[in-house]
């Protein structure tokens, strides 16, 4: 199975379903829901919804979604998950925008980014530049318990179990 399409950019799933459910998502799209991992969710919801509603508009075999996100075994159509690292880590997946071509090629288990490596770095060292405000969601209104913030600050990669581990606080 390889699919091509273009990248629709969301910042949680709950942007996607929007989108999904407004018809703004089309054949051809691949659908790129990121923050959803284990730091940027934090705790790396279900993404059930989006594909849930991707089916229901007759786009379950037409679109392509890829998260840092986690799925269950409810899920339908090609879902990609746990995208490691995560778009809160600095993975490549925070510097896709909106537009942008992505080849998945799933016998020979690849996904690009069709875009040159000097676009790649320069988008890479454009993120950097924001200092703090660097891989964080653009414009999403959360609300983050303490715990659940101390997780993301302890959090390990998805690749990696998504376990805390205290030696992440003391690498900052």
């Amino acid at each position: 199975l390889k699919f091509t399409g273009r990248a629709r950019i969301f910042e949680s799933q709950d942007t996607s379903v929007e989108a999904i459910l407004a018809d703004k998502v089309v054949s051809g799209d691949v659908v790129v829901i990121r923050y959803e991992g284990p730091r940027g969710g934090p705790g790396m919801q279900e993404m059930l919804y989006p594909t849930s509603y991707l089916k229901s508009k007759g786009l379950g075999k037409e679109c392509a979604l890829l998260t840092d996100g986690r799925f269950s075994g409810g899920t339908s159509g090609l879902s990609i998950g746990h995208a490691s690292p995560e778009a809160a880590e600095g993975g490549a997946i925070g510097l896709v925008e909106e537009g942008d071509t992505i080849e998945i090629d799933i016998p020979n288990r690849t996904i690009n980014l069709k875009i040159s490596d000097a676009d790649l770095m320069t988008r890479r060292k454009k993120m950097d530049a924001k200092g703090k405000s660097a891989w964080k969601p653009v414009q999403r209104e959360r609300h983050v318990s303490p715990a659940l913030r101390a997780y993301a600050a302890m959090s390990t990669s998805a690749a990696f179990g998504a376990v805390r581990n205290v030696e992440q606080i003391e690498r900052k």
